[in-house]
């Protein structure tokens, strides 16, 4: 147990110079200034030991995750981060922990010019609370509600492989090492598609990011745009990575490679729709920002979801998304 006390804890770990707040932290507000004609876009993620997180976790991962999931946010919106706020409840002072916390945290907000401007710290359970703020031209952020019937479904990067890792914790689920710890790695450090959001803005016409499951995630771009949905149900497990060549996927079987894949959580990638006409500009997107896009489904004006294997028959198979009060961790 350190003698380090909260002042002195923010000092050590958390403080550095400030560049876009004119502040930095330590003051009673974080004051930003969002370039001209510019909007604020702003994302707050709670990550609550137990419950989103293990306990076994590296803390330098978890760093990274905390801010990871709330660059997600800003990504579906098309937004460039600017800053996060850090709220830290800790059952203790434990300097080996928050040096390895505040490095993976940090590591993510440099490769992102991201700036810690202000939060809190308490002693409790382990808690963690990012709130993280982006700016988006005028006008141009990606929403939930502008999907439109015959509009193409896209997602981006892999799916399914943290709730593969997440079985293997639960003990219901056993793989080779190996690919154990590439679904270990997607679940506890996850890469936030930020330079896809922007490089989709003016293209996509809806954008959601994943990390409740891909079926429930849909579920709100679906009921704010008033459509609905055919889903390939196949096309989305192909995207697991631990499935990535035919060796691999004969190790899982597909009623578990559709449920991982179309409701596992925990994802944090991109589904978005845009028109079929704008399919060479996704792809254009998704090389410019070094990230793999896949179509998955098609964007109707039938109401409810639909959800298809790769011979067009319907699958019966019932997916549920994660509820923080009803789900089990």
């Amino acid at each position: 147990m350190s003698g380090l006390g909260e002042f002195d804890l923010i000092a050590r770990y958390f403080k550095r110079p400030a560049r876009r707040s004119p502040l930095g932290v330590g003051d009673d507000c974080a004051l930003l200034a969002p370039a001209p004609g510019m909007q604020l876009a702003v994302s707050s993620d709670m990550l609550v030991e137990g419950r989103h997180f293990l306990s076994t976790v590296d803390p330098a991962r978890l760093g990274h995750k905390a801010l990871a999931v709330n660059l997600s946010d800003l990504a579906a919106c098309g937004a460039k981060p600017l800053a996060f706020t850090l709220a830290l409840s800790l059952p203790g002072v434990d300097e080996a922990w928050l040096e390895a916390f505040s490095r993976g945290l940090f590591a993510l907000a440099d490769a992102h010019g991201c700036e810690l401007v202000g939060g809190d710290t308490t002693r409790g359970p382990l808690n963690l609370c990012i709130t993280a703020f982006g700016e988006v031209p005028a006008g141009a952020a990606l929403l939930r509600s502008g999907a439109r019937p015959g509009d193409e479904l896209w997602a981006s990067g892999t799916l399914g492989d943290a709730r593969l890792a997440l079985e293997v914790f639960r003990g219901t689920l056993a793989l080779p090492a190996e690919l154990f710890e590439l679904a270990r790695t997607r679940m506890e450090r996850p890469e936030p598609r930020v330079a896809l959001g922007q490089e989709l803005r003016g293209i996509a016409t809806a954008a959601v990011d994943l990390s409740d499951g891909l079926v429930g995630d849909l579920g709100h771009i679906l009921a704010a745009s008033g459509v609905g949905a055919t889903l390939d149900a196949d096309a989305a497990a192909a995207l697991i990575a631990v499935c990535a060549d035919p060796g691999r996927a004969a190790v899982l079987s597909p009623e578990l490679r559709r449920a991982c894949a179309l409701a596992g959580g925990d994802d944090y990638e991109l589904l978005f729709t845009a028109p079929p006409a704008a399919s060479a500009a996704v792809f254009e997107a998704g090389r410019r920002s070094a990230t793999p896009v896949a179509r998955i489904g098609r964007i109707e004006s039938a109401p409810g979801l639909r959800i298809l294997d790769a011979q067009g028959a319907p699958v019966v198979q019932r997916f549920a998304a994660f509820d923080h009060f009803q789900s089990t961790p």
